[in-house]
């Protein structure tokens, strides 16, 4: 498999010979607005500009939206992709978004849903703690995650926009990846704390899944998102699991 990291949670997945592009954010920097009651929240989105061309981002198989937020669907892809990509998305409420945007062919995901032969299972995951979905679950809403599963590869678990948690704990347990994928910028939300995860929740992947190699994505593209590459290559390394943790430049590419 091949991992390209694109801008903040946007990666095209090359997995047993098909591509994926995760969660289009494709606008230009600095045209949208800021997360309010954010850190940061003086700065407009994104804060970088994407960093290969709107054609190669798009010259992809199908699309995953784990959910609809507008630093993973925005606009802009709405109006650059295809409208008949196959797109796969959580649920009916976010599948009745996208197709009023004008796409065509909507998948939901499920445990039992595909692409070809490449398994596509939905996982659950939770947009910040117990405390945090409490006081602000309508804003934070549900997503979910995708373990990408076929005899050629190995299995990819893309958790998407969670913390740490039992859910979590329990897609390591049963799907036993090989690679993991984490949003891992520290997204804040000011009074309410991490919506996403951190250097903790790295910590915590790793112990759980030791033989798997972990990608971080979701970072230094967003107001919100206060974790740095840099502090977090720091992290892993004073914790002894650098050589498990890959914390990609947007454009890089990693291969597994």
């Amino acid at each position: 498999m091949e991992i390209q990291q694109i801008r903040n949670a946007t990666l095209i997945i090359e997995f047993a010979g098909k591509r994926f592009l995760v969660d289009p954010m494709l606008s230009a920097k600095d045209s949208l607005p800021p997360f309010a009651g954010t850190p940061n929240d003086h700065k407009r989105n994104p804060l970088v500009e994407l960093p290969i061309g709107l054609d190669d981002i798009t010259n992809v198989d199908a699309v995953i939206v784990t959910h609809t937020h507008l630093d993973h669907w925005d606009g802009a892809a709405a109006d650059t992709l295809p409208k008949t990509l196959p797109l796969f998305v959580q649920h009916e409420a976010d599948a009745g978004k996208i197709r009023e945007a004008g796409f065509t062919d909507i998948r939901l995901l499920s445990e039992n849903s595909s692409f070809d032969d490449i398994a596509l299972i939905k996982t659950p995951g939770q947009h910040g703690s117990d405390e945090a979905m409490r006081r602000l679950g309508d804003r934070l809403g549900e997503v979910c995650g995708v373990v990408f599963r076929h005899p050629a590869e190995e299995t990819l678990y893309l958790a998407g926009d969670t913390v740490w948690n039992d859910d979590v704990a329990d897609n390591l347990s049963r799907h036993a990846p090989g690679v993991v994928i984490l949003n891992c910028g520290d997204a804040q939300i000011n009074g309410i704390g991490s919506i996403i995860m951190g250097r903790a929740d790295l910590l915590e992947v790793s112990n759980a899944a030791p033989r798997a190699n972990i990608v971080a994505t979701h970072m230094e593209a967003v107001n919100h998102a206060v974790l740095t590459r840099q502090e977090l290559k720091t992290f892993a390394a004073t914790s002894g699991i650098e050589s498990r943790v890959h914390v990609p430049n947007d454009g890089e590419t990693l291969r597994f």
